[in-house]
């Protein structure tokens, strides 16, 4: 069986014989499921099964509740999601490149990937191309509701997942933008499955991205021009290109650089930086804008203005619906950050972010003039919030629930710099996680946050509790333990936190103390286990900080924790860099919560207090 192709299309056919399905950007792959084992085979006929082994792993651990199925034949994608509508191919490209076990094994548990079902081509054996595309979608989903996760989820890592089907294109249109996913997919209701054909029953559509970028090259051999943007001064190529340009125009061009370039070789010309165009593309894989076509020529633009931080914004519109005021005004002006670069951060971070502020009430330090400067607290919703956003009032205070990235891009207009959030959700009345914040005397105690830090996790580790960390964003570290979800009370777990800080002060009473009056703490550590409480609340992960450097509250890695490490080092474009490399650390923060045997130690430390 070969996929049966798409065919590109300008525009959304609109009429109820249509549905709609996001176009992820991967590979596309045929999942073969019989009673010895699955086969992943690409459109091209390559086999990839050995390179995604999560996907692998996955399948076998449901073998005896899909038996009764087999064999089946699905059709899919595999994808790395960034977000539920939208995979990153270059991470995905790379894996697929991967030939030794020891790397593949890494980056699987590193960047583990989703096969997300479309389509299913065979069931119990019986093969059903021939029934219509609605009689398929009926028997995928219910095979998915009774076994499988029935939509995208991009936290869901390694796992198979089934597509979302929209009957309504504009809605889907709105997310796929903003969330910058590739595009869209239409399918006939009616449609057959026909392998290896092209089809006028499947359309894609594109969500085109817009750069501006530089000329410098043209080949008379193929037809291409180079193109480049400036980096820190100088010209980085990001493109070549030749689609999209009428005859005319590709005339034109050709014999501007022919008159007016210098001639490198017997088929090139090399010309200065003096024309810009805008191109268009589906994404940028780090080096090079992916299926790029010329858009426009821009004659109003110096070539000094075609900049690397312009692709950026190109490449990551804003939403419509968010309105943004002096994307230049300085926020961070130590490290020569604007409010624009603080958007972008919040886009790239908002996959991260945004499940520790789902449905939490949220209190936001604001920083309407930049930081440092005037600040202020803001609880209550203003006003004049959009439409767009969800509040939640408790105890007489309007709150804001930062569910999605248009909120979360509001606010960050607003300049509400810091997140900070309770430990429980609206839905819940028990907290959703334990966290011990480690807070120095000051940044340069920071060896006691340290010292704190692996002390508690010697601790966590005898009792078999699973834990993550992060930088506060300022001078400490703070350890969370997640927990299932509504099952231990605020009082149960001040059991828990009393006992391990009185354990540390008793076993270093020098380093550290849980003396509430700061002047009596000498240059020891605090151990607050009083602030893990109903109403109050800590600084969200991936949040920054209302300090000059920008720095943010950073989840990390365990071995990260030694003398080597300083909060100093997480700024905001070091943190870009590193959820870019390392991938989202607290990725199973909520499905380790829900198998944490917390209830074991309790039970013990509650039998110790009545001893006592």
């Amino acid at each position: 069986m070969k996929p049966m192709l798409l065919t590109p299309a300008d525009s959304v056919p609109i009429s109820e014989n249509w549905i709609y399905e996001v176009k992820y950007d991967g590979f596309r792959c045929i999942l073969k499921w019989e009673i010895d084992g699955i086969t992943l085979v690409s459109r091209n006929d390559k086999e990839l099964t050995d390179y995604f082994p999560e996907i692998v792993q996955f399948c076998n651990e449901l073998a005896e509740e899909i038996d009764p199925y087999l064999p089946l034949v699905f059709d899919g994608e595999i994808v790395y999601l960034q977000n539920d509508y939208k995979s990153d191919f270059s991470i995905v490209q790379s894996r697929g490149r991967m030939r030794t076990k020891k790397t593949i094994h890494e980056f699987s548990e590193k960047f583990p990937c989703n096969f997300i079902a479309f389509d299913l081509l065979q069931i119990k054996g019986e093969e059903i191309t021939q029934c219509s595309l609605v009689k398929r979608k009926s028997k995928l989903f219910s095979l998915f509701e009774a076994l499988l996760t029935i939509s995208p989820n991009y936290k869901d890592k390694g796992s198979l997942q089934l597509i979302e089907v929209f009957n309504d294109s504009e809605t889907l249109w709105e997310k796929v933008k903003q969330w910058n996913g590739e595009g869209i997919i239409a399918k006939k209701n009616n449609s057959l499955w026909e392998s290896g054909k092209r089809t006028n029953q499947w359309l894609k559509v594109k969500n085109w991205r817009i750069v501006t970028i530089v000329l410098t090259l043209f080949d008379q051999m193929n037809g291409y021009f180079n193109g480049a943007v400036y980096s820190e001064g100088e010209l980085v190529e990001i493109t070549t290109f030749r689609h999209g340009l009428k005859d005319e125009e590709m005339q034109t061009l050709a014999a501007f650089f022919q008159t007016k370039g210098a001639k490198t070789s017997s088929a090139t010309w090399a010309l200065p930086p003096s024309i810009c165009v805008d191109i268009a593309c589906i994404d940028f894989d780090g080096k090079k804008l992916r299926e790029p076509r010329f858009e426009a020529f821009r004659f109003d633009v110096a070539p000094a203005e075609a900049t690397w931080k312009r692709m950026l914004r190109g490449l990551n519109p804003i939403p419509e619906k968010v309105t943004i005021t002096h994307p230049d005004k300085p926020v961070w002006p130590a490290v020569q950050l604007v409010k624009d670069d603080y958007l972008y951060y919040l886009q790239e971070a908002a996959p991260f972010i945004l499940p520790f502020l789902q449905n939490r009430l949220l209190t936001s330090i604001r920083f309407p003039h930049g930081v440092p400067g005037e600040s202020f607290y803001q609880k209550n919703a203003p006003d004049y919030m959009p439409s767009f956003i969800r509040t939640s009032v408790d105890e007489d205070i309007e709150y804001i629930i930062c569910n999605d990235m248009q909120t979360l891009l509001w606010l960050g207009n607003q300049l509400a710099i810091e997140f900070h959030i309770p430990f429980k959700t609206i839905d819940t009345t028990c907290p959703t996680e334990i966290v011990f914040d480690l807070d120095p005397p000051s940044v340069d105690d920071f060896a006691l946050a340290i010292e704190a830090a692996l002390s508690m996790k010697a601790i966590f580790d005898n009792f078999h509790l699973h834990t993550f960390i992060k930088t506060s964003g300022g001078k400490g570290l703070q350890i969370y333990i997640p927990l299932p979800k509504d099952t231990f009370t605020f009082d149960e777990t001040r059991i828990f936190t009393e006992f391990v800080c009185r354990f540390l002060v008793e076993q270093n009473p020098n380093s550290f103390t849980i003396e509430r009056m700061k002047k009596n703490r000498g240059n020891r550590l605090y151990l607050d286990y009083v602030q893990h409480a109903e109403g109050k609340t800590i600084v969200s992960p991936y949040s920054p900080r209302g300090n000059e450097h920008g720095l943010i509250a950073t989840p990390l890695e365990w071995h990260e924790v030694n003398s080597s490490l300083s909060p100093k080092m997480f700024t905001i474009p070091a943190v870009l860099e590193r959820i870019k490399t390392k991938g989202d650390i607290f990725k199973d923060f909520y499905e380790v919560g829900e198998k944490q045997e917390f209830e074991a130690v309790l039970t013990t430390l509650m039998e110790l207090t009545k001893k006592k």
